[in-house]
């Protein structure tokens, strides 16, 4: 499931409606982000970006077992302290939901279709993927394993 909202989210709702009535979870792991330091306004391509998530949730099924997913990410003005995204990955087991988690934040950080701009005490820049965040994407490319 995959939503792009300008609304905040509450996280244990959100665990709550993907595991109810669900007897074959046994793991369910979250990752939630939030704003450090400076405002933050993000930016979107409005379908384009939900197709995107989308396949890259999909893959995450195709690569691991996985009994439900789920995918969170604002878009708009946020503020310090503000939730940004929310990842949910729900398995029998928790090596597949610990992974599948790590593999959609990876990507979410380096190749989703988000424009990030910062608003600080130095003025306004448009952020880009970190050199250590690439590296650690990398780890999932399927031509190097």
């Amino acid at each position: 499931m995959i939503r792009v909202q300008e609304q905040d989210f509450d996280i244990g709702a959100e665990i709550a409606n993907l595991t109810r009535g669900r007897t074959d979870i046994g793991a369910v792991v979250t990752f939630s982000g939030i704003v450090r330091d400076v405002a933050l306004e993000l930016e979107h391509y409005p379908g384009m970006t939900e197709r995107e998530l989308g396949r890259i949730e999909d893959e995450a099924h195709e690569r691991w077992t996985l009994q439900a997913s789920l995918i969170v990410h604002r878009i708009g003005k946020l503020a310090p302290g503000d939730n940004i995204v929310l990842v949910v990955t729900a398995s029998a087991h928790r090596g597949d939901a610990f992974a599948a988690a790590e593999f959609l934040m990876d990507y979410l950080k380096t190749r989703a279709p988000f424009w990030k701009r910062e608003a600080g005490p130095e003025g306004e820049r448009w952020v880009e993927a970190r050199g250590s965040d690439d590296d650690a994407a990398k780890r999932w490319d399927k031509k190097s394993g």
